[in-house]
Parts: structure tokens; C-alpha cells; sequence
């Protein structure tokens, strides 16, 4: 387990306004947040040393990619053993229909987000790349009618500054 890393409310400022774009300028932010652009420069580049900010992430809308479709794989693996888990994990992370892919306790092994162009082609990817798995003993489908994104992502002691909001990431 990480330890966490000990963030002022500069800090955690900083992070909301990157969350919600990434592509905010140093300038820009540094006003937002009432430090100089090299205080705030210094603050981000040691927020990325540390591992807080992993890196930047390019959105896409996955209907106007050709992918309108969106479901969740509940995955059963059988039997559950380190030199099956891994050829599959690595399998289902090359797929372009991924989207994500979680690792879980319970009945399900792994929780599989994909985007497909229709139900003809998800029918295609569950036979054809996971049922026809040997040890995929279960695959359950869910429909994603909508999705809302929320955040901003902040520690636990930062959330009684109050919750963050939800956005619908597709129109209604």
C-alpha cells in the first residue's frame, strides 16, 4: 500500500482545477489559486514526482467513435489461479472495445467496461474473446444507459470541504 502524501489546500486547489482540465495553463492556475507561476510550477512538478498526478488523460466520446454501445462484463474466472489470471488480464487490456477493467471480491472476478458499435458486436466480443475463454466460466452483460463522471478526486480529510458534483458524460 502507498502511503499518502500530505497536501495543503494550495495543493488540493490546485488539483481541482487540473481535474477539471488538465490543460489549464501554470499562469492560469497561479491566479485561480493566489501563488506565483513558479510557486505553482514547483507545486505540480512535485505532485507528479510523488506520484499524486499520474499523468494526463485525453477524453473521447465513444458514440461518435463509432462505439454508441456501452456495457459491463461481470467475468467469472474458473479456476482463479495466478497463471490463468494474468494471459487473461493481458488479454482483455489489449482489446480496443475495453474500456476498463477491475479486479474484485465476490461472486465475479472482474467487472469488464467495453464500448461496441451495436448489440450484433457485442455479441461478437462475449463469444468470441470471452466466453470462448477456457477459464472464463461465467460472463453476465449490463447495458450502460448513461454514466456520470464525479470528482473531483480528493483525500479523505479534504471532503468535508464538501462533495464534489456529478457530470452526465454522454447528453441526455
Amino acid at each position: 500500500m502507498t502511503d499518502s502524501i500530505a497536501l495543503d489546500t494550495v495543493d488540493l486547489h490546485i488539483l481541482r482545477l487540473l481535474q477539471n482540465d488538465a490543460r489549464t495553463t501554470y499562469r492560469d492556475l497561479a491566479a485561480e489559486v493566489g501563488v506565483a507561476p513558479s510557486t505553482c510550477l514547483d507545486r505540480v512538478t512535485r505532485m507528479r514526482r510523488t506520484g499524486v498526478i499520474l499523468g494526463h488523460q485525453l477524453r473521447l466520446d465513444p458514440a461518435r467513435m463509432g462505439r454508441g454501445l456501452e456495457a459491463l462484463l461481470s467475468v467469472q474466472v474458473r479456476p482463479h489461479r495466478r497463471e490463468l489470471i494474468g494471459p487473461f488480464v493481458e488479454r482483455i487490456r489489449t482489446l480496443p472495445e475495453s474500456r476498463a477493467l477491475f479486479h474484485l471480491t465476490g461472486p465475479d472476478d472482474y467487472l469488464v467496461h467495453v464500448a461496441v458499435s451495436d448489440t450484433a458486436d457485442l455479441q461478437r466480443l462475449v463469444l468470441d474473446e470471452f466466453t470462448s475463454r477456457r477459464e472464463v466460466a461465467r460472463v453476465e452483460t449490463r447495458l450502460i444507459f448513461q454514466q456520470w463522471e464525479c470528482g473531483p478526486l480528493l483525500p479523505p480529510s479534504a471532503t468535508a470541504a464538501g462533495p464534489g458534483t456529478c457530470q452526465a458524460s454522454q447528453p441526455d
